[in-house]
């Protein structure tokens, strides 16, 4: 029992806040401030025993069509098409604006079945705005509280019979291309799918988590919709537009794939508003539930002290971390400044060594292969795992190359190493007086492993250990022989 629900209206109306009620998580960003959303955003709703898709929408606002709202504008336009019914809501405290003639106009002719919800309709301050509301023509208002969850189970009732019409009508539609030989029938006994495999390979079931992060106006959003191969994100010259991190789902080359865009970040000190805080908080979020992080720069100042941040925070949160330089179709002497942009890449993150460069063009889409497949390489190697007798091999080599100093004569002994865990794959050295080893040395040991077991760019955790010692009587009193007849002295002769 599956259909789209789109939740339109006028800006500032509780559009945001009704989408988190439904999905039961506050994934939209939600302020007094009109117009916090831009983009699209989809989630999966529960209502009682209704499962269904909730796509939150940009505030429907009267504006020319190259404008940033009458942008915004077609992307709702876009939304209600493509939805199956439209969830109309306006502000009962506000009352009915001339702006909600217009669109109920626009929702009556564009989509087949239109609910109308009065938001905000708490107590008495809503109630003049619930009678308006029928001036509309769209029916009996549904009256909502979407901040304190009034109106849900009513909600519920109204929806409940269009999800049956749905339901009704994929089942016809399944059991006319079985007739037709398209699919097999619903009727035969298939066994069940065994169980996910665990495996860190993607699937459909747990897709490929990829967060493209970087300053604004770097051509983010722009990437993915050339990805994606259509137009869903919002998209212009003026910077920061994009304020949500919004989460879609593709299947790019055969591999499924969750993509994250998120807000442009800027210096900390730079970001002032309140809104602004929330959307790169909400960036920063997105990267700490990524797998892999797309670092995207631009071509014509690349390496600003924010990419660097950005990049090194990415290392920080264990992510894999692939750099893609875009806007390549504006440079002149590309060979001269990719080389000059690995130079600086290798002196300036010299923790992601090795890390995939990749040069791009969103605006033409050259150059997508080779981010994919580099985002695909560095997935496998933040999930690689070395066996233990590889490993130690590694490390004779590695001790008879250059065997660890002696600080203050004290011989330090590494005994043996092992891989504690992937994603990103941390390793255990077992040693005696491990606070006494310098950090060259365990870099030294890092970028071993690097070379030896094909693991560029990846963050790579190494822990010193002390192994335990497994005498019983260590740091017991030894008895002394007096102590010893003192003690069977005490003993009854037998």
């Amino acid at each position: 029992m599956s259909f789209t629900l789109a939740i339109v209206g006028r800006p500032n109306v509780g559009k945001s806040t009704l989408f988190n009620r439904l999905v039961g998580k506050k994934l939209a960003l939600v302020d007094d401030q009109p117009g916090v959303t831009r983009d699209l955003r989809e989630g999966d709703a529960r209502l009682g025993h209704l499962r269904f898709t909730v796509i939150d929408t940009a505030g429907l606002e009267e504006a020319t069509d190259e404008s940033l709202q009458g942008r915004m504008r077609k992307l709702t336009e876009r939304a209600v098409d493509m939805a199956d019914v439209c969830l109309f809501v306006i502000d009962a405290r506000a009352g009915v604006t001339p702006s909600d003639h217009i669109f109920a106009d626009i929702l009556r002719k564009r989509s087949a079945h239109v609910i109308l919800a009065a938001n905000k309709a708490e107590g008495r301050a809503g109630e003049a705005g619930l009678f308006e509301a029928y001036e509309l023509g769209l029916g009996e208002p549904l009256r909502l509280s979407a901040e304190h969850g009034e109106g849900m189970g009513e909600l519920a009732e109204v929806l409940g019979p269009i999800a049956k019409d749905f339901a009704a009508r994929d089942k016809e539609a399944a059991r006319v291309a079985a007739e037709e030989g398209l699919m097999p029938s619903t009727d035969w006994d298939v066994d069940e799918e065994p169980e996910e495999d665990e495996s860190w390979r993607p699937t459909e079931a747990r897709p490929l988590q990829v967060a493209v992060v970087g300053r604004p106006n770097a051509g983010k959003s722009t990437l993915i919709n050339k990805i994606l191969g259509e137009e869903r994100l919002l998209t212009g010259p003026e910077a920061g537009i994009t304020r949500d991190s919004i989460s879609l789902r593709l299947t790019w080359d055969d591999v499924p794939v969750r993509l994250f865009d998120t807000a442009g970040m800027r210096k900390k000190a730079k970001v002032q508003d309140k809104l602004e805080k929330l959307s790169v908080s909400d960036g920063l979020r997105a990267v700490k539930f990524a797998e892999v992080v797309v670092v995207l720069l631009d071509a014509a100042i690349p390496f600003e002290q924010q990419d660097l941040r950005i990049a090194d925070l990415a290392e920080r949160e264990g992510r894999a971390v692939v750099v893609a330089v875009n806007k390549w179709d504006l440079e002149d002497d590309k060979q001269g400044k990719l080389r000059d942009l690995r130079e600086a890449f290798e002196r300036l993150l010299p923790q992601l060594k090795g890390a995939p460069l990749v040069t791009v063009s969103a605006k033409t889409g050259r150059g997508l292969d080779r981010l994919q497949a580099a985002v695909i390489k560095a997935h496998e190697v933040w999930n690689r795992r070395v066996s233990t007798a590889r490993l130690n091999r590694w490390l004779t080599g590695m001790l008879e190359q250059h065997p660890p100093p002696a600080p203050g004569g004290k011989r330090i002994k590494l005994r043996y190493v092992t891989q504690a865990k992937t994603r990103p794959p941390a390793f255990v050295v077992m040693c005696s007086h491990p606070e006494l080893l310098p950090d060259s040395y365990s870099r030294y040991l890092v970028n071993g492993l690097r070379v030896t077991f094909d693991m560029p760019g990846t963050p790579i955790r190494l822990y010193m250990r002390s192994q335990a010692d497994k005498n019983p009587y260590k740091g017991r009193k030894k008895s002394t022989p007096s102590r010893l007849r003192k003690h069977l002295g005490k003993g009854k002769p037998g």
